[in-house]
């Protein structure tokens, strides 16, 4: 039976990579799905999100970052951004958008399987030990349930995080009032386009926070340190 939390989606118009791709994927047991324009992925994701999407940004019916915000608008499965776009506007814009990761054509095929075993690693929420029930922390009148990745307001407003700031948040969450590089933040992982997001991402999760980043209350950044969450944290 599939894992629905491994099935890897590949966007691709390309039929030779998008054949590369799946037997990369195939050769290490991961179940793949192929599509060749963006129409068709958010059709099927309608029906049956992935573990990790895999997208090309060249595709023949809209631009690929324009289809990484839509999904982004109603979905958080993981995102891999593969293209033959080396351009640094193209890598930020498309994290920013909310990619988890991003790897320029020509790509080696044990490095996108290790890149894809990473993003699923963070997709799983909490990691969560033996049973443990979903963590739930409450910070300066905020909620995070950090199993579902929603946000709650003082307001009792609730909004859906994406993955990477989800992920950003609960690491901050489970060292508060502690300074946290950037290497630390990211779990050890130094890749680079990653590494030169955590900014953006931090300046995201701030707006979601309303924590002005000119005179941030919450989330302090630390000049050549890092960040460091300022507030008492209690998990349940």
């Amino acid at each position: 039976m599939v894992r629905e939390d491994e099935l890897v989606y590949i966007v691709e118009d390309d039929a030779a990579v998008a054949r590369l791709l799946r037997g990369a994927l195939e050769k290490y047991d991961f179940p793949t799905e192929s599509f060749a324009t963006g129409a068709a992925l958010l059709e099927r994701i309608r029906h049956r999100p992935p573990g990790v999407c895999i997208l090309d940004l060249g595709l023949p019916d809209m631009d690929g970052l324009e289809l990484v915000r839509r999904i982004r608008a109603h979905h958080a499965f993981g995102l891999l951004i593969l293209t033959g776009r080396g351009d640094t506007h193209d890598r930020v814009s498309g994290l920013e958008l909310g990619a988890d990761d991003y790897m320029v054509k020509p790509f080696e095929p044990r490095e996108l399987i290790a890149r894809v075993r990473s993003i699923l690693r963070r997709y799983r929420p909490a990691a969560l030990a033996e049973g443990e029930p979903p963590r739930v922390a409450e910070f300066a009148g905020w909620r995070f349930d950090s199993a579902t990745h929603v946000l709650t307001g003082p307001d009792g407003r609730s909004e859906d995080l994406s993955l990477a700031e989800a992920t950003l948040l609960r690491r901050l969450l489970e060292r508060p009032n502690q300074i946290l590089s950037r290497e630390q933040l990211l779990d050890g992982r130094s890749l680079e386009a990653l590494d030169r997001s955590i900014d953006l991402r931090v300046s995201r999760l701030r707006k979601r926070l309303e924590d002005n980043s000119q005179h941030a209350r919450l989330i302090k950044t630390v000049y050549g340190a890092g960040y460091l969450l300022c507030a008492e944290v209690r998990w349940s």
